[in-house]
């Protein structure tokens, strides 16, 4: 079964309206319906809706409540702008939906969206793979919720990794992050930030340490909407990047002799054991 109906799948971003791709705007401004969810984006997305488009909010709705939704624009072919606050691909239940479409014989896009845990790093001017001290990234949520983790999935075994990691959807219970993060080896003066509704206009974003995050969101009174980040590369300095390094080369670039017998210098002594 095929339709001439569409149904796109929009990343919104983190919260602020102009952080929305070229892309998006103009996916959501030739929609026929754009389906969002009040309670998480904002609404100054739909600035960019069609005057006569059919607008509806969904933060009331289960799945149930979309699919009609789904299945008019698959029998009319209406194109449908699906919005999801920050990346569709991060915890956006976003795969049961694109089931449900193709099995309509809808046609499917995702346009991906600015997620969290980057907008974060840009509020605080940090770089989240910082040479030498991190090298990952860890996305991440504390297991136990109301979606059951797969085995293996535990805070303490990433945090046994000791690098950068973004906890989301995780607010409700800082205790026992902070308690699994210490468990896993972070060590208690591990740099560490919590992040209200970043990007909005009430967003809050405080600098603490992996020793004093539950404190530190109990203080502000947060259970929702906030992230975590973890790490020593949020206070790392003094490193640097081979990929600018006059000794590295590439297609458009030579390297510099001198430099380049540095470079190879001191990537022997990374190499070298004890």
């Amino acid at each position: 079964m095929t339709s001439d109906g569409t149904v796109w799948f929009v990343g919104a971003g983190p919260g602020a309206a102009d952080l929305l791709t070229l892309r998006a705007a103009r996916v959501i401004s030739e929609a026929d319906i754009v389906i969002w969810a009040a309670s998480l984006v904002h609404a100054g997305v739909l600035d960019h809706a069609r005057p006569d488009a059919e607008i509806v909010d969904s933060s009331q709705l289960p799945i149930e409540g979309v699919l009609p939704l789904y299945q008019r624009a698959a029998e009319q072919g209406l194109t449908v702008a699906r919005i999801h606050s920050g990346d569709p691909a991060l915890w956006g239940a976003v795969q049961e939906q694109l089931d449900l479409c193709r099995a309509l014989g809808l046609a499917v896009e995702i346009v991906p969206g600015v997620s969290s845990f980057t907008a974060v790093a840009a509020i605080i001017g940090r770089e989240l793979t910082v040479p030498e001290v991190a090298q990952s990234v860890i996305l991440t949520r504390l297991e136990g919720g109301k979606t059951p983790m797969p085995p293996g999935e535990r805070v303490r075994d990433f945090a046994r990794h000791g690098t950068t990691m973004a906890l989301f959807l995780s607010a409700a219970r800082s205790g026992q992050v902070q308690a699994e993060l210490l468990a896993g080896g972070y060590p208690d003066d591990t740099p560490a930030v919590v992040a209200y509704q970043a990007t909005w206009p009430d967003e809050l974003v405080v600098r603490c340490t992996v020793g004093t995050l539950e404190a530190t969101v109990k203080q502000h009174k947060l259970w929702k909407h906030t992230l975590f980040l973890v790490g020593p590369a949020l206070a790392a300095e003094g490193t640097r990047s081979h990929l600018y390094h006059p000794g590295h080369f590439h297609t458009f670039r030579r390297a510099e002799p001198a430099a380049r017998a540095e470079l190879r210098r001191a990537r022997a002594g990374e190499t070298e054991t004890p």
